[in-house]
């Protein structure tokens, strides 16, 4: 349990700090009265993300990494949307401020929203909480993501946000061409076969709801001393699809190993004396808050879900060759992949 983590801002994320802050003095309402002091958020593999402290408060600000990127990933445009879109709704979220679209304020496109405090969970095995905490925790994760799926996308402002037509095979076709255009070196044939197994057991798709896709434990903040979500981070990948996705994401450190550094898991854990939800546990939660009576084809939702952070963990791993990954440990992160696969791999094959 922390804070999230701050540090001075990396040499391959700076840019100029003077310019920004002529261009948010006539849009951020106090913002002349003294200057701004800015540092960057550590821990994410995405899109760099900084606390800008000014006389006006505090902020935050996201924006897209330097250098060469893939074809539709980095979308800070799209996070600022959906943000703007669930603000005031049952789903807690950051309030915005603006979007720029000129890169050539900082470089690349950037939006900033405001600051919200709280706790985040990175281990999902809640270390500094007690068991009656983290099954609190738990419960509001799954809370939340339930009332997520449950909002009205179109009467959010949402329609267009994404096809809600053949959401998975979309996905399955998107990360693959991702993971394919993030190679670096030998191409991993148990990726290639589960490209082609997901294509070839794709279930029927039950609903359209706004889908997050990075919903889990580290991405929430919690509000300081209570078991309640202050507000749900990282919108990157958000569109319109199947919720089950989402779901089977949140799962999986439960198949995943406990203890293993760097490795968010709780294969392994005992869960019931932790006060920790069981997988079938969590998954009947969620069902009741959204008035289903059970999942078909879960297998492969959760081999779904591992074989896409694979694609996403290759692709963190390439642009820490580059040398512009946003998160100083992200050759370590991209060296997971390979576990990713053979965990997912055996779900579908076992």
């Amino acid at each position: 349990m922390s804070a999230p983590a701050l540090i001075d801002v990396l040499p391959a994320h700076r840019f100029d700090e003077e310019r920004l802050g002529a261009y948010l003095a006539g849009r951020v309402p106090g913002l002349e009265r003294g200057g701004i002091a800015i540092r960057q958020f550590q821990g994410g593999q995405s899109n760099p993300t900084f606390r800008l402290d000014t006389g006006a408060g505090s902020f935050v600000l996201r924006k897209k990494p330097p250098g060469p990127l893939l074809p539709s990933a980095h979308q800070v445009e799209r996070e600022y949307r959906v943000i703007a879109a669930l603000h005031g709704s049952g789903v807690p979220v950051p309030r915005p401020i603006l979007l720029c679209e000129d890169a050539d304020v900082i470089g690349t496109a950037f939006y900033v929203m405001e600051f919200v405090d709280g706790r985040v969970f990175e281990r999902p095995d809640l270390p500094d909480l007690d068991p009656a905490e983290r099954g609190a925790i738990y419960d509001a994760m799954n809370e939340t993501l339930a009332a997520l799926h449950q909002v009205d996308w179109k009467a959010a402002g949402l329609e267009g946000f994404g096809k809600p037509e053949n959401y998975l095979a979309r996905q399955v076709d998107r990360w693959a061409r991702q993971y394919r255009a993030s190679i670096v070196g030998e191409a991993d044939p148990v990726m290639e076969e589960l490209i082609a197994w997901l294509g070839a057991n794709m279930p029927a798709e039950s609903r359209t709801t706004i889908a997050h896709g990075d919903f889990r434990l580290g991405n929430l903040l919690f509000a300081q001393g209570a078991p309640r979500v202050a507000a749900v981070l990282d919108w990157e990948l958000s569109t319109l699809g199947d919720p089950l996705g989402d779901l089977a994401y949140c799962c999986l450190p439960y198949h995943l190993p406990a203890g293993l550094p760097g490795v968010k898991g709780l294969v392994g854990a005992n869960l019931t004396a932790l006060g920790i939800p069981s997988e079938e546990e969590f998954v009947a939660a969620y069902c009741r808050r959204t008035g289903r009576a059970g999942i078909a084809g879960w297998t492969f939702y959760l081999t779904f879900a591992l074989f896409r952070l694979a694609a996403i963990v290759q692709g963190v791993y390439a642009r820490a060759v580059q040398g512009n990954a946003s998160s100083a440990n992200a050759l370590e992160v991209g060296k997971r992949a390979t576990l990713l696969a053979r965990t997912a791999h055996g779900l579908a094959m076992g």
